[in-house]
């Protein structure tokens, strides 16, 4: 009898620390599991817009040779489509070069709004810059900031559950922003404040891009990322596409 219970004893424990340890094993197994990661996104539509670093030389026609331009937006659209076939992503690039602040918000609501988009990405105030770098009044640090904050708040009223990407403005010193540079550095920094503090705001995804031209620009040179301080080389768009996927990627968490 004592054997019996003994032995009835050691089971019990036996059992009970296999169940222990399967326990604690399980968040492993958990973390094994197909992640939140693989769930969501499908069908969604993304929407690139600014001036002619999104334009990219695109074609205003069905010609998907050519359609999404030829820069960092194609790049992202390029990846995601062969990575995510199953998603069904759909792209658009409305990108319109020597676009400003003011030639967005008159363009908006066709451009923008009317497309739907459920992810909208912004790229737009260098040639803000370039206008108050030679004197164009209207282009203050304050109009870009309330013309941005307009534009936006446009959009969350009439599209209330899309997600926001707005991307730093940046520049190197080279060709006419070298021989500029104080103007130039002056009029670009208060943009990329604006653009981080409207992205505050509006909880959207921030993508940083000076910090990495400016490094990237120590090897081998400022020309080799931006071939006249303002528009990138091809390894430029490839440096902001891959900015983008890493920061839009830790919100919208089906995209890697």
């Amino acid at each position: 009898m004592n054997i019996s219970k003994s032995s009835s004893r050691r089971n019990f424990l036996k059992h009970t620390a296999v169940f222990s340890a399967a326990v604690v094993a399980a968040p492993t197994i958990t973390y094994a599991l197909p992640s939140d990661r693989e769930k969501g996104g499908e069908n969604a539509t993304f929407l690139f817009e600014g001036d002619s670093i999104t334009d990219g030389n695109r074609t205003r026609n069905q010609d998907w040779n050519h359609v999404l331009g030829h820069g960092y937006a194609y790049l992202i659209a390029a990846k995601l489509w062969f990575d995510l076939r199953e998603k069904n992503f759909h792209f658009f690039n409305r990108g319109i070069s020597g676009n400003t602040i003011p030639a967005l918000t008159k363009r908006w609501q066709e451009d923008t709004i009317d497309i739907k988009p459920d992810i909208l990405s912004i790229l737009i105030g260098v040639n803000d810059t370039t206008g108050a770098v030679y004197g164009n009044t209207a282009f203050t640090l304050q109009s870009f900031e309330d013309g941005y904050r307009a534009l936006l708040t446009q959009t969350r009223l009439a599209l209330p559950g899309i997600e926001l990407v707005i991307m730093e403005p940046f520049i190197l010193p080279v060709g006419k922003v070298k021989d500029r540079w104080d103007d130039y550095l002056r009029e670009i920094s208060g943009r990329q404040a604006v653009a981080k503090k409207i992205a505050e705001e509006f909880n959207a995804v921030f993508v940083p891009l000076q910090e990495s031209f400016t490094k990237a620009a120590e090897d081998p040179s400022a020309i080799y990322w931006l071939w006249d301080g303002i528009h990138p080389m091809p390894n430029g768009h490839e440096l902001i596409a891959r900015a983008w996927l890493k920061q839009v990627g830790k919100k919208l968490r089906y995209i890697r």
